[in-house]
């Protein structure tokens, strides 16, 4: 089977490195993966493997007509089987290179959004909804998200809910002295109750309620600390907020790490205190390393955590309720019975082989559609 994936950009975010990890394992089980990014921002490049090209459109702008028509010539030549599109961005290039190059490759969507931001994006989202109705399918990450775009008018011809999935060996719980040398590293105290957040430091990810549930939890005598993994635009407004609570010392910030395992595993718990969320791979990959998770209560949080059992739950933008979960998982005998209980959920629910084996599944049914198709335009008696 032949497939072209198409990114708006390769830069550190859940959808890129979800679509990276799918093209690896379906390149690994023989499948002819190429791939294209629109638009030249390659921070996860290094991780893409087997692909068998990868292209850059260098687009300069948000319609570029010549990447639109690289992209035409390209479909041309590969043919490919399926075109699968990330997002809608991805998705105007693909409809549109489409028809351009009358293509009749099959097309589908995988969503990883449940929020559109700013009232311009809103509006030209609008204008784009008929293009997820001409698609083969579409893909979302988790129910919640399903019924979000449902009811406003977002589907395909045909679609279907796939959850996110993580290498269970890769995501394996770290040996304990792993973590401690490098919580020795950062200088982190084995007393410290290190909350994790790993996330792109964007304003939707909501960093700065965590600064001030740290505050908070510090004057109550809770060793609590911050690691921020990751990198972004809000890190100066993070840092600053750190200091004018006065936890600039508590409040550590790692920048981008291109293997962020190690510092996950080093925390105690993760949060992530998000304000919009489809289906969180950073809450699915710490909850493989045994780590429990205090979730806003937004897209498929409620699908992967079971209050009390894998972590918790609190009402979005609710700093107060924030605090006490945090609170609760202070105590060091709830945190590792709850975090053995998220491995598990992980090992039985949310297993990287069972999603690739999904797409596989989807992909292959939708190529044998496009070959019944190319069957009935053919003339009688052609070979």
């Amino acid at each position: 089977m032949k497939i072209l994936f198409i990114t708006g950009s390769l830069v550190h975010g859940g959808a890129e490195r979800h679509t990276i990890t799918l093209s690896n394992r379906l390149a690994e089980r023989g499948h002819a993966c190429h791939f294209v990014y629109v638009k030249d921002e390659p921070s996860q490049l290094p991780r893409l493997r087997g692909a068998a090209s990868v292209r850059c459109l260098h687009a300069a702008r948000y319609l570029d007509f010549g990447a639109l028509r690289e992209l035409a010539s390209l479909l041309a030549q590969l043919q490919p089987d399926v075109i699968v599109a990330v997002n809608q961005y991805a998705l105007v290039y693909a409809w549109l290179a489409r028809r351009w190059s009358a293509s009749r490759s099959s097309l589908a969507v995988t969503f990883h959004s449940t929020f559109i931001q700013g009232l311009k994006e809103q509006l030209k989202f609008l204008y784009l909804r008929p293009l997820f109705w001409t698609a083969d399918c579409l893909a979302f990450v988790c129910e919640a998200q399903r019924r979000h775009w449902a009811a406003r008018g977002v589907a395909a011809r045909s679609n279907v809910v796939i959850y996110n999935g993580v290498d269970l060996d890769e995501w394996r719980p770290a040996r304990p002295q792993e973590s401690e040398r490098l919580r020795s590293l950062l200088g982190i105290a084995e007393s410290d109750y290190v909350i994790g957040m790993c996330a792109v430091l964007r304003p939707e990810k909501n960093h700065l309620q965590l600064v001030e549930a740290l505050a908070a939890l510090r004057r109550r005598g809770v060793p609590a600390r911050a690691l921020f993994i990751g990198d972004g635009p809000m890190r100066a407004t993070i840092e600053a907020r750190a200091r004018s609570e006065g936890v600039a010392q508590d409040v550590l910030v790692t920048g981008l790490q291109q293997d962020v395992r190690p510092f996950v595993a080093a925390c105690d718990t993760l949060a992530i205190t998000s304000v919009t969320e489809a289906f969180s791979l950073a809450a699915v990959e710490a909850m493989a390393l045994e780590r429990p998770v205090v979730h806003s209560d937004v897209g498929g949080a409620a699908e992967m955590i079971q209050p009390g059992r894998q972590g918790f739950l609190f009402p979005v933008g609710d700093t107060r309720a924030l605090i006490e979960r945090l609170a609760a998982l202070a105590d060091r005998d709830t945190r590792r019975r709850m975090g053995a209980r998220a491995r598990e959920t992980v090992e039985s629910r949310f297993a990287e082989r069972v999603m690739v084996e999904r797409y596989e599944t989807l992909f292959m049914q939708l190529a044998t559609a496009r070959k019944a198709r190319e069957e009935l335009r053919r003339p009688a008696g052609a070979h």
